[in-house]
């Protein structure tokens, strides 16, 4: 729930602070991107596509250390390697100026790249901690499982996905909020959050 609420709070700030660019909504920017270049604002499509292709390289950088790097180190395990990268990138974006938000919004695309493809299970149910559309899909598919009887742990697996949007919706609120306040410097409470989830990792399995 950590990571859920601060991939909600990353994509509010780069939003709201860096030039209303998604971190995490891919889809948003393909189509952002795609209307501006239709429109001839060459521009503007440059700037829908440098997160885009972050984001491409987050996830391949994510799955080559997943490979690489297999085996626990003592109470450290892969991906603690992903959220410390994150923590770090992260961190430079909150002293970097508005001039260099297109810079800022690549790494923060590429650091929720990381996360997403990091943290693709948890309890055993697949998720996404950065977005919301395949969470919202696995929601109602366990809630008609329930419904129909095909599944009688429907229910409680649905309630799960619902929890999972309504962590990342607090997130994206307490983004915009904190944003309102700090500014550039809003982002750094992603970054406390994704310290306190690499603490209480430690030692644990991976699931």
């Amino acid at each position: 729930m950590l990571i859920t609420l601060s991939g909600g709070l990353q994509d509010a700030y780069t939003y709201i602070v860096r030039g209303k660019v998604f971190a995490n909504a891919q889809t948003g920017n393909i189509v952002l991107l795609s209307s501006s270049l239709f429109s001839g604002n060459w521009g503007g499509a440059f700037s829908y596509l440098i997160p885009l292709l972050s984001f491409a390289l987050g996830i391949l950088v994510a799955a080559l250390l997943k490979h690489g790097l297999k085996e626990r180190y003592g109470i450290f395990h892969w991906r603690h390697a992903t959220l410390a990268a994150e923590i770090v990138m992260l961190t430079i974006v909150a002293f970097m100026p508005v001039e260099l938000s297109k810079a800022a919004n690549a790494m923060v695309s590429f650091s929720c790249a990381l996360q997403v493809e990091s943290f693709r299970k948890a309890r055993g149910y697949a998720y996404a901690s950065t977005m919301c559309i395949g969470n919202l899909k696995s929601c109602m598919e366990n809630a008609a499982l329930f419904i129909t009887g095909e599944d009688k742990n429907g229910l409680r697996k649905a309630g799960y996905y619902a929890a999972v949007i309504l962590f990342f919706a607090i997130g994206a609120g307490l983004g915009a909020l904190l944003s309102g306040i700090f500014g550039l410097h809003a982002i750094l409470f992603s970054a406390a959050l994704l310290i306190l989830a690499s603490i209480l990792m430690l030692g644990r399995k991976e699931s």
